[in-house]
């Protein structure tokens, strides 16, 4: 059974180990996150996560930027990383038979790092060209533009990436602080979903991460403001107007959250749903039409993109506007809620015969300090969602006069 192929290790100070064993493959994928990310940082170090995920990889005490592109390609096998707004990731991927050299070059670069000023001076340039790339993609900028908008002051606002002012400011003193004050047991979780024993990982992880320091577990961000409906026009010579509807929800952990994702799915989720059928099919007025979710640590959001002509613009937010009040008045059928649900049902399913989506799986539950849920958990409570509870979410979040309207495009 699924349940007892799942493991969890504590080994002291808050440094958490889990693994799934997936007897079938022969791979095995392997993560370390980080309660690091822009939601902890001042609006003076805005990026400052972001640069350090960077920064790792320039060199450590063992290896040089080269020796660490190489430990893994060599055998096949692939390394990454990203940042959150409330946690920095790093992840391999490789056969079975090299678990062992994951786990040291993930050790090697989370707690060894080197972070040089002459390193930082070239990875900063580097950072500046990431910022450039998503000012010239406009469907990526604008969700940037909203959530600043969506969240005024508070963190949760901030650029993952930073500013320009803010990365240029940035020294490796700065990077250091925050790799003593974060980088410590009590913020580390590692993770491993393949071809793998739980025994054999946790032996591993208490060699390499055995030196890992103690520290203090970074705290919860502070709740942010309540939002302020409105609607915001940055001029920019596009070709598209990019329109965000959106607003504030719950936390990662709210049980609403099934309700919502499914009314998210039904609503937008799909060639089949809503939106698509509506923007897309009967008018014409868009190729991309979409609503989205994101659960946080203590709050969350959901929310609708569309991108249009600019002389389409304003029927485009009409028309968007109308599907929103019509589901948060109505709600949703009972046949779209059955489809809802066979269509989360089955990408949670698909997704899950990936040793990589296993181990996210794995390390979002520990995140959020949740209970580890089977899949045959997971899609009973999907299956438990009635339709009086999708209409009472589709009430509170998808009344159009609950959202922040950002649009960035030409002036009309």
């Amino acid at each position: 059974m699924e349940a007892d192929r799942f493991a969890r290790a504590d080994l002291g100070d808050g440094l958490v180990v889990l693994t799934e064993e997936m007897p079938g493959v022969r791979s095995v994928a392997v993560g370390v996150w980080v309660r690091a990310g822009s939601v902890y940082e001042s609006a003076g170090e805005m990026g400052v996560s972001h640069l350090l995920e960077h920064m790792v990889f320039k060199g450590t005490e063992r290896r040089s930027a080269r020796e660490i592109a190489l430990a893994l390609e060599r055998l096949g096998g692939s390394l990454d990383a990203y940042t959150t707004r409330e946690h920095t990731s790093f992840q391999t991927r490789t056969l079975d038979e090299h678990l062992d050299a994951a786990l040291d070059v993930l050790a090697d670069l989370v707690l060894h790092p080197l972070l040089r000023q002459e390193d930082l001076e070239l990875e900063r340039e580097v950072v500046l060209e990431e910022i450039s790339t998503v000012e010239d993609t406009p469907d990526d900028l604008v969700f940037d533009l909203h959530a600043q908008a969506l969240w005024a002051d508070h963190p949760y606002g901030f650029s993952i990436l930073g500013t320009r002012e803010s990365v240029s400011s940035l020294t490796a003193a700065d990077l250091k602080r925050l790799h003593q004050r974060a980088y410590c047991r009590p913020n580390i979780l590692v993770a491993a979903a393949g071809h793998i024993r739980h025994e054999d990982v946790v032996a591993r992880v208490a060699e390499l991460f055995g030196d890992a320091p103690g520290g203090e577990r970074a705290g919860r961000p502070a709740p942010p403001a309540g939002v302020v409906p409105r609607e915001v026009h940055i001029e920019r010579a596009t070709a598209q107007t990019h329109v965000v509807f959106g607003t504030r929800t719950f936390r990662h952990g709210d049980p609403r959250r099934y309700a919502l994702v499914l009314l998210s799915s039904a609503f937008g989720g799909g060639m089949s749903s809503r939106l698509f059928q509506r923007v897309r099919e009967e008018l014409g007025l868009a190729y991309a039409v979409y609503s989205f979710q994101s659960f946080y640590s203590d709050t969350g959001q959901v929310g609708v993109y569309v991108g249009t002509r600019p002389e389409w613009a304003d029927r485009a937010v009409e028309v968007v506007r109308e599907e929103l009040r019509k589901v948060a008045r109505e709600g949703l059928t009972a046949q779209e809620l059955d489809d809802a649900k066979g269509q989360v049902k089955g990408q949670l399913m698909l997704s899950l015969e990936s040793s990589g989506a296993r181990l996210h799986r794995l390390a979002g539950f520990a995140l959020y300090d949740e209970p580890f849920l089977t899949l045959d958990e997971l899609i009973a409570r999907v299956e438990a969602v009635t339709l009086d509870q999708v209409a009472e979410v589709a009430a509170e979040f998808l009344d159009p006069e609950r959202q922040v309207v950002l649009r960035l495009g030409p002036a009309a």
